[in-house]
C-alpha cells in the first residue's frame, strides 16, 4: 500500500513563499539596473557629436567603444568643431565614476568647453574657465581633458592638457611619438589653475591621434605600453585613410584587458595648401 505524501509543514510553506519573494525582487532590481545601463548608453550616444567638421586640409575621423561590461558605463568623450575665428577646436576627454552621474556630468564638460570656446580659443583660458566653472557646480566629480586649436591658415597647433593621456602623432617626413608635453590637473579639482600650453606649426603631412586611457591602459597593461603599440600603428598609418586608422587605433584597447569605455579621435593633415607658403619648421615647439 503506497504511503501518502503528507503535506509540507507550515514553516516549509512560510520559507517557500519569502524564497519568491525575493527572487522576484532580485529580478526586478536586475531589470531596473538594465534598464539604467540603457538610458546611460543613450544619452552617452546623443552626447557626442553626431558629425564633424570638414576643412580644407584636413580630415577627421572618431571611434567609440562602450564599457565590455555593461554595468561600467563610462564618460568618455570626444568632439570637434569650427570656433568663431575660423580655427578648430579639439576635445577628447574621461569623466570619473561610471555610472549615470558620470554620464551627465560628461554632458556638463562637453556643453562648458564648447560654450567657453565661444568666447576665448586660446586653450589655456579654456581649460582654465572650464575648471572654475565645473567646481563651482559642487559636482563633486573630476573630469581630464585634452584641448587643442589647430588654425589652418597660420598652421599652428595649440596644444593643453588636463591630467589627460597623451597624444600621438607621425609625420610624412618619418617623425613620430607621444607628446609628453606638460599639463595640468584633471578639470574640478582645483580653483585658479593655469593650464600649460604647447605651441607647433605644422608644415608636412602628418596625423594627430586623440584617446582615452581605455584605449592604452588595463589592469595588467601599463599605459607606456598602450602608447607604445598605438605610436607604431600612426608610424605605419599615419597617411591612412583616418576612419580606417581610427578603427585600428581603438583595437589596441583588447590588448589592455580594460573594461572601461574608449574613445579616439583622429585628425589628419595634408600639408600646406599652395597659398600657404612655406615658412616655420615641423615639428617646431614651445610653451606659449
Amino acid at each position: 500500500m503506497r504511503e501518502r505524501r503528507s503535506d509540507p509543514p507550515e514553516s516549509a510553506q512560510a520559507l517557500l513563499v519569502t524564497l519568491g519573494r525575493l527572487v522576484d525582487q532580485a529580478l526586478e532590481r536586475i531589470r531596473l539596473q538594465q534598464a539604467r545601463v540603457e538610458l546611460a548608453m543613450a544619452m552617452q550616444r546623443h552626447m557626442l557629436p553626431p558629425d564633424l567638421p570638414e576643412l580644407p586640409g584636413l580630415r577627421i575621423a572618431a571611434r567609440y567603444a562602450p564599457a565590455r561590461d555593461g554595468l561600467d558605463v563610462g564618460g568618455d568623450w570626444y568632439d570637434a568643431f569650427v570656433m568663431l575665428d575660423g580655427s578648430l577646436g579639439l576635445a577628447i576627454g574621461d569623466v570619473q565614476g561610471h555610472d549615470m552621474e558620470a554620464v551627465a556630468f560628461m554632458g556638463q564638460v562637453r556643453t562648458s568647453l564648447r560654450a567657453l570656446a565661444e568666447a576665448t580659443s586660446d586653450p589655456r583660458q579654456v581649460l582654465g574657465r572650464a575648471n572654475d566653472l565645473l567646481i563651482s557646480m559642487g559636482c563633486g566629480l573630476f573630469a581630464t581633458c585634452c584641448f587643442l586649436r589647430f588654425d589652418p591658415v597660420t598652421r599652428d597647433l595649440h596644444v593643453s592638457r588636463a591630467g589627460h593621456v597623451p597624444m600621438v602623432w607621425a609625420t610624412a617626413g618619418g617623425g613620430y611619438g607621444v607628446a609628453l608635453d606638460r599639463g595640468g590637473p584633471p578639470l574640478g579639482i582645483l580653483v585658479g589653475e593655469r593650464y600649460p600650453v604647447t605651441h607647433r606649426r605644422l608644415t608636412e603631412p602628418g596625423v594627430l591621434v586623440l584617446l582615452t586611457d581605455g584605449v592604452v591602459e588595463g589592469p595588467t597593461y601599463p599605459m607606456e605600453a598602450g602608447l607604445a603599440e598605438v605610436a607604431k600603428l600612426v608610424r605605419t598609418g599615419f597617411d591612412a585613410d583616418p576612419d580606417v586608422l581610427a578603427s585600428a587605433v581603438i583595437k589596441v584597447a583588447d590588448l589592455t584587458g580594460h573594461r572601461d569605455d574608449a574613445a579616439v579621435l583622429v585628425v589628419r593633415y595634408d600639408g600646406p595648401g599652395p597659398s600657404s607658403g612655406s615658412s616655420g619648421s615641423s615639428g617646431s615647439s614651445g610653451r606659449a
